[in-house]
């Protein structure tokens, strides 16, 4: 990056650092650094990506001439998005996206529904989609944008390419890698400012995190949550999202997880896996000998504080 911020010191830096280097991802001068712009774009980044995906269908139907409510009878768009908190802790997005017949992965896909078609649609929405901030007397109203640095590459499946077992590790990796940065923030919800004061995070994190609280305060910016959302500087999002024909459910694993645990393959032996909840406490029996122990126990008490007393009379 070129040229030289408010303060006057230059927006670029021509040094090499080591990959974890301390000033690797902090701000050149924190005082020229818009924390309110991050903290907004964590906040509309979620709603960002829901229009992005609008209008990728919007671009490949108008492509192949057709209208937008028929799209999907012909094809459906499915994805799997990662978000990863970078060094500088700003949130970008790894996404794998395909064209699948109009049923699912299972289906054909429509002869013009090319790997270029799809690379040629999400480039322009990535370019063309935004969000504008609610109006704020003290902020006024932002533009957010995807950035300019958008990679689209094809993933081949088969021998010239990476397989399915290549796509899954790809997401696998920005999964794992996004839950385990440091940069995101805390793990556990920041309840006052002195919680943010106490966070073992970086100076640059920690600014992020009082800007989101501050802004939180503002009436204006109620519906976007920022303060509850404090120690995630503002992203509300799941590290991972997914359309619902892209793979598998959540709730279609746990049914096979559980059909797997309550298998019956053992001659003679029976699973209970449907659990419910009865009560809590104790049982009428148990709560009468729970009555006599503590009956006993202050008994006892008592008769040693009358011993006491009469050794000391005795004196």
């Amino acid at each position: 990056m070129s040229g030289r911020g408010l303060c006057g010191r230059p927006l670029g830096c021509g040094a090499t650092h080591a990959p974890d280097a301390p000033a690797v991802g902090q701000p050149l001068c924190a005082d020229c650094y818009d924390y309110t712009a991050h903290v907004l774009w964590h906040a509309h980044a979620s709603k960002l990506w829901d229009r992005f995906v609008i209008d990728v269908r919007r671009r490949l139907a108008s492509s192949v001439g057709l209208v937008q409510s028929r799209f999907a009878d012909h094809t459906r768009l499915s994805f799997a998005r990662v978000a990863e908190y970078q060094k500088r802790a700003a949130v970008h997005v790894h996404a794998v996206i395909r064209l699948d017949g109009p049923n699912g992965p299972g289906d054909q896909t429509p002869a013009w529904g090319t790997a270029q078609l799809l690379i040629d649609a999400v480039r322009g929405s990535a370019g063309r989609v935004l969000v504008h901030t609610p109006y704020s007397p003290a902020v006024g109203e932002l533009v957010l944008r995807w950035g300019v640095q958008v990679d689209v590459r094809q993933l081949r499946t088969g021998g010239d390419g990476p397989d399915d077992d290549a796509v899954a590790a790809y997401v696998a990796k920005y999964v794992t890698k996004g839950a385990s940065e440091t940069g995101a923030g805390t793990d556990h919800r920041l309840t006052s400012w002195q919680d943010i004061d106490a966070a073992h995070v970086s100076d640059h994190v920690r600014t992020l995190m009082r800007t989101a609280w501050l802004l939180g305060g503002l009436p204006e910016y109620e519906p976007l949550r920022l303060r509850p959302w404090a120690h995630t500087l503002g992203y509300r999002g799941h590290i991972l999202t997914k359309s619902r024909a892209y793979s598998t459910t959540y709730a279609a694993l746990r049914a096979e997880r559980a059909r797997h645990v309550g298998h019956n393959d053992i001659p003679g032996t029976v699973a209970d896996v449907s659990w419910r909840y009865v009560g809590s406490g104790r049982t009428p029996g148990a709560a009468l000998i729970a009555a006599g122990i503590a009956e006993d126990l202050a008994e006892s008490r008592r008769l040693g504080a009358e011993v006491r007393q009469e050794g000391e009379w005795g004196r």
